[in-house]
């Protein structure tokens, strides 16, 4: 058997140049001083591990607390920005720290230049009119670094189809961007990077593409692709978490038939090289060349020694229809795992029948190496497979853990799978447990498709164990939570308690608002200082607000709340805003025969008295004045007793003179109007009509 290394394989120019200098770092700092890296430098558990035996801490930017206790302690620091970058408020996070303690902290930026070139491109290119399209994993550290150096609107995704998608989503709206940008993370398979172009030229003709794929990323895939193509198995090492390696496997799993990845030499002994004449070793860009010697020795000492006619007995042995198998982990992709069991054929355990929930990651449930009992579905000795299910062996084991939550009342959870006639199938243990629909929590004739694909959580109500037949509760579990939430609620509220609730239902007269268990009314005129005529000017069903208690009555189980607060007050904000003799931008919004009144701030009017509009006489406001107009006015008076206000434009046409006294403000009480005052209404009497 021949092993080939790829040529490509192991640490990138960038990962080499972080790991270089870190070490360094370590060899050369004086004693005492603490390192630390923002986020794991490379995405390789083993050499992580290694740095944190050597005393380097990881920390997360968003949580620097140990570092500032460092810092605060009086030690010197040094931080590293890991080979993927950080985001700009994780970045601006840490150089806070360094002003804060200046010569204690040094910031060292070990970001990929690869990377930091397409920070470049997102803060050159994109701005307010932009749409900066990103071709990578959402959640992956580089892509969010660059997604905030993006002014604009950003999309990401991690397919060429995802993309059409994306856009298609914006309807008319992406037709309306003065620019748009293409760029990919640095890992991206170069066959996605190649269809997703195309794409994006039939929508946008115009549109800017960086071409930033890492020109190592795309020697090593293309390498690999090669071997794949030539060797009869492929070993892929590197961390389950790095995005070039889990490419790179991809790559070389659709050119081989057997390709394994591994994160280090211990993991050989979970996978079946044998009978193999040529084997192909590649690396993820974060795996150390110490990693890579150790598996290719190991594998030339271990692996080809291995009893040949053992495995040849072994290849024989026959599986039927029925047989309940063990089998161990030789291979895991997004939609199956495959199983060596000992046998000819494969076995492999499709998605739906490992798990019912559609966000589970299956190699995050597995790893190379594991033992799974399962139950064989069909045998293929054509095809060289077994189909699996694990379900089937689950549910059998499972079963009296359902038997025993009905008889301790335990609360379950499990995850909607279908709507059928009656009721809805919940998975519970990997038992399909019936829910009538009256136990749903949908309303009588309500659709109860919107439960399929939830998450709930309920209780056994009733077992049949002839039939291996059990039937639960959303509703019983709701009720139950509720009483209690309404127990604690009557407990402790007292007048003046703030609770955030949601508004469950609008009447014409206010809102009730649910406080966590027990309704609460706000009335219309505790929503605004304003007059409203519906609470829906306000609020809507579902809002969470934070209300107040302004009473309660335990006994009629009855709870008014408040909702405007007093620095919303109009009148508040105007005396925080203004005093006698300012002079304030007014608004005219309406005019009477005596005047004018001008909105000073939202909520509040005051009066400009005819006499006060101009400096010479007029029959009507309208003369001189629009229903809209702007206009500079001086206040003139303030009562804060009934919250009103007298305005004059006049006081500022002419130097002061002596005053001439006003027409009867007070006694004709039209001086002014305040709309939060509900007492202040009318605005004109007889007496102002007479004194006119």
């Amino acid at each position: 058997m021949t092993v080939t290394v790829a040529e490509n394989a192991g640490f990138c120019f960038g990962v080499k140049r972080a790991t270089d200098t870190l070490e360094k770092l370590i060899d050369s700092s004086e004693k005492g001083t603490r390192i630390f890296t923002v986020g794991e430098l490379i995405h390789n558990a083993d050499y992580n591990r290694e740095l944190s035996e050597k005393g380097v801490r990881t920390i997360d930017a968003d949580d620097t607390a140990e570092l500032e206790a460092a810092l605060a302690g009086g030690s010197k620091c040094k931080v590293l920005i890991r080979t993927h970058g950080i985001t700009l408020s994780r970045e601006q996070a840490v150089r806070q720290l360094s002003d804060r303690y200046p010569g204690q902290l040094e910031i060292i930026d070990c970001t990929c230049p690869y990377v930091k070139k397409i920070h470049n491109i997102a803060d050159r290119e994109s701005g307010d009119s932009t749409l900066f399209l990103l071709l990578g994993a959402a959640d992956h550290p580089e892509v969010e670094g660059i997604a905030s150096h993006v002014k604009g609107k950003v999309l990401i995704f991690d397919s060429a189809d995802e993309a059409e998608r994306q856009i298609e989503a914006l309807g008319e709206g992406k037709n309306f961007f003065d620019r748009v940008v293409l760029a990919a993370q640095t890992t991206q398979k170069l066959s996605e990077w190649k269809k997703t172009q195309k794409n994006i030229k039939k929508v946008y003709t115009n549109a800017l593409i960086f071409d930033t794929i890492c020109s190592v990323t795309e020697k090593r895939q293309l390498e690999a692709e090669r071997m794949a193509s030539e060797n009869d198995v492929m070993v892929v090492i590197g961390g389950r978490t790095s995005s070039n390696t889990a490419k790179l496997y991809d790559v070389c799993r659709k050119r081989c038939g057997k390709a394994y990845l591994i994160q280090n030499a211990d993991e050989l002994q979970n996978i079946k090289i044998l009978p193999a004449e040529r084997v192909g070793i590649a690396a993820g860009a974060s795996t150390p060349d110490r990693i890579i010697q150790e598996v290719r020795k190991k594998m030339s000492a271990e692996i080809m020694t291995e009893n040949f006619e053992e495995l040849l007995e072994s290849s024989l042995n026959t599986l039927n229809t029925g047989d309940t198998v063990v089998g161990t982990v030789i291979g895991i992709t997004a939609n199956e795992v495959q199983l060596d069991l000992g046998t000819k054929v494969t076995g492999t355990i499709a998605f739906d029948q490992i798990t019912d929930d559609p966000t589970a990651k299956l190699d995050q449930m597995f790893k190379i190496g594991d033992e799974i009992e399962a139950f064989v579905i069909r045998v293929s000795d054509v095809e060289g497979i077994a189909a699996l299910s694990k379900k089937r062996i689950d549910s059998h084991k499972n079963w009296d853990k359902i038997v025993a939550a009905q008889e301790s009342g335990e609360i379950l959870e499990g995850r909607i799978t279908e709507a059928v006639r009656g009721g809805v199938i919940i998975s519970l243990f990997s038992n399909n447990v019936f829910i009538p629909a009256s136990h749903t929590g949908i309303k009588a004739d309500g659709d109860l498709t919107t439960l399929v694909g939830t998450t709930q959580r309920v209780k056994i109500i009733e077992i049949k164990p002839e039939r291996r037949r059990a039937y639960a509760s959303i509703r019983v579990v709701l009720r139950d939570e509720r009483r209690a939430a309404e127990e604690k609620i009557w407990s402790d509220i007292e007048e003046g308690k703030t609770y955030e609730g949601v508004v469950k239902s609008l009447t014409s007269y206010g809102a009730f608002v649910d406080i966590g268990g027990v309704d609460g009314m706000v009335h219309n005129t505790e929503l605004s200082w304003k007059r409203i005529k519906n609470p829906s000017e306000v609020v809507k069903v579902g809002d969470k607000i934070v209300v107040f208690v302004k009473a309660l009555d335990k006994e009629r189980k009855r709870i008014s709340l408040g909702y405007k607060k007093d620095e919303d007050n109009p009148w508040f904000i105007f005396n925080q805003k203004y005093k006698e003799g300012d002079v304030a931008e007014v608004k005219i919004v309406s005019f009477t025969p005596f005047g004018a009144f001008a909105e000073i701030v939202d909520g509040v009017d005051g009066l400009i008295h005819i006499s006060q509009i101009t400096d010479h006489k007029i029959g009507n406001p309208a003369e001189v004045l629009e229903i809209g107009a702007t206009v500079e006015a001086k206040i003139t008076g303030i009562d804060h007793e009934r919250c009103k206000v007298n305005l004059s434009i006049r006081a500022l046409m002419e130097p002061a003179v002596e005053e001439v006294a006003p027409v009867a403000a007070d006694e004709a009480d039209v001086s002014v109007y305040s709309s939060d005052n509900p007492d202040a209404s009318k605005y004109v009497t007889e007496e102002a009509a007479d004194a006119e």
